[in-house]
């Protein structure tokens, strides 16, 4: 899987919840049929502002959108790439929905789900585990972040 390229897609889809002044994290959700073939199934940029919806974080949205594409909430051919480390709600929805990786472009210090402060993708008492990949383009997706609430600082 040509991780660079969709962690771009992802990269896109936070610029755009950063426009319209949500924290910028983008999520995609790529599906892989039999023969290997690639493609988007799911996106999702913050919108908690502009919803209202503390629910609407990125992944959440992308998990929505592939399921409802495949037509079935399991999203076991699928990975979730997402420009920052899922939270423990979107790293819940990831096991809920049998997402069987998740690529992440930076970590989460101070709410990570994903093993910086908590690994619910990969606690073994739940009925679910992913794989993780981590520091996709996390140079990129930090200085995304950082340039965000820098501008809010002043």
């Amino acid at each position: 899987m040509d991780l660079d390229r969709w962690m771009g897609v992802a990269l896109e889809q936070a610029r755009v919840a950063e426009r319209h002044d949500d924290v910028p994290v983008g999520a995609v959700v790529v599906h892989v049929d039999a023969d290997g073939v690639e493609r988007q199934v799911g996106a999702g940029h913050n919108r908690r502002e502009v919803d209202g919806d503390p629910t609407a974080h990125a992944e959440v949205l992308a998990l929505r959108e592939a399921a409802a594409t495949l037509g079935q909430w399991r999203l076991d051919d699928c990975t979730l790439v997402v420009t920052l480390e899922p939270c423990t709600m979107c790293a819940g929805a990831c096991v809920l929905a049998r997402v069987p990786r998740v690529v992440i472009g930076a970590d989460d210090p101070k709410a990570g789900a994903a093993g910086a402060l908590w690994d619910v993708l990969r606690d073994p008492r739940l009925n679910h585990r992913s794989e993780v990949v981590r520091g996709v383009r996390e140079q990129e997706c930090g200085d995304l972040l950082r340039s965000f609430f820098r501008a809010r600082r002043r």
